[in-house]
């Protein structure tokens, strides 16, 4: 039966994948993706056919996908991470929509960078936080930093997406700044590179030694609130329990 299953197969490494998002890749007759993540997966499953385009090509694939899952195979459109968090889930839904095809498509989710970085760094979202990317590609950088400005307000612990690139190098500096008006300088921070994947990489730092971090587009940055502390090298933000003494 032709379908798309939208596929979020994690941050990158097999171990991160869950068993449904493996169980649709091996039953696809085509997986299509973006190169990068093409290439995280290729070893795993040798025995597929893959089509994959570059980046902001999103739209050509899913096109793709439908044209492919139309002559009547089973196409895994996939992404890192979770699809339907800055994945592929929802301009697939739109393109089969637009085309009126009758064509089922299967949103699978996976585990997202934020989690599988948490779980790196301690426990730092175990109350209220904020996803944002600082990538403008999609949205105003002006739209960006007033998110920011909220979720900081808002004494949300905010992880940042796409910290920093080659045209984008003081986004994450703007972004700290605003915080800064309202939280304290030695408010821990968490900075997790090329998480799930080789070389993956963590350490904590504070707000005020931010701007002096090295960070990256495979960079994820966890911002901690008003009650994120580190102990023993690791990143809490409480959950409100009451700890009696042992």
């Amino acid at each position: 039966m032709k379908r798309i299953d939208v596929v979020g197969f994690g941050p990158g490494g097999y171990e991160y994948m869950t068993v449904q998002a493996i169980e649709a890749m091996k039953a696809a007759d085509l997986i299509v993706g973006y190169t990068t993540y093409i290439d995280l997966i290729r070893g795993i499953f040798p025995d597929k056919t893959f089509l994959n385009t570059p980046m902001t090509r999103e739209v050509e694939r899913c096109k793709i996908a439908l044209e492919e899952a139309g002559k009547g195979q089973q196409v895994a459109l996939v992404s890192s991470g979770d699809s339907g968090i800055y994945g592929m889930a929802g301009i697939m839904l739109q393109v089969v929509q637009a085309s009126g095809e009758d064509i089922p498509v299967r949103i699978i989710p996976g585990v997202t960078a934020a989690s599988a970085g948490a779980s790196m760094l301690g426990a730092p979202l175990m109350n209220d936080f904020a996803v944002i990317s600082l990538s403008d590609l999609m949205v105003p950088l002006e739209q960006i930093m007033l998110r920011v400005k909220c979720a900081a307000e808002g004494d949300f612990v905010i992880c940042l997406y796409n910290p920093k690139s080659r045209k984008r190098k003081d986004y994450l500096e703007k972004a700290s700044d605003i915080v800064s008006n309202f939280r304290k300088p030695e408010t821990p921070v968490g900075i997790v590179r090329r998480v799930g994947r080789e070389n993956s990489s963590c350490e904590l730092t504070t707000l005020k030694e931010l701007n002096n971090a090295e960070v990256d587009m495979f960079t994820i940055v966890i911002i901690g609130n008003s009650t994120t502390y580190v102990r023993d090298g690791k990143m809490i933000t409480p959950r409100g329990y009451v700890l009696k003494e042992v």
